[in-house]
């Protein structure tokens, strides 16, 4: 059974899916790059991510895009069905990167240590 490729999900000027894609370049990990501004966030996808790592874990609370969004938009975010909507409309809200490891498994941010387990 033929291992799936790795997937790197993003935005390519975000910094730390620059930090993700140069350290599994730097270590010989070819990767593929979905980019949401260009190619649209998947939603088979991120059904699947939503139901691995949740909601709460996907949702990028952090980010210049949530600090826009008006009180009442983020505080009205309360289940995975209005997360799933709200990241499909601004992928920007997605934590990133999300990676698809090759052997099926998924993480979500970047962690050197983690990486290097998988690898």
């Amino acid at each position: 059974m033929p291992s799936l490729p790795l997937t790197v999900y993003g935005i390519p000027n975000c910094d730390t899916v620059k930090r993700a894609r140069a350290w599994l370049s730097a270590r010989g990990a070819p990767a593929t790059f979905h980019d949401f501004k260009k190619l649209g966030v998947p939603e088979p996808e991120l059904d699947a991510w939503l139901a691995t790592a949740g909601w709460q874990r996907l949702l990028n609370r952090k980010g210049t895009t949530w600090r826009k969004l008006e009180p009442g938009a983020q505080a009205a975010v309360v289940d995975s069905a209005i997360a799933r909507a709200l990241m499909l409309a601004q992928p920007s809200l997605i934590k990133r990167p999300v990676v698809a490891w090759p052997d099926g498994s998924l993480t979500v941010g970047f962690d050197e240590a983690e990486f290097s387990q998988r690898l």
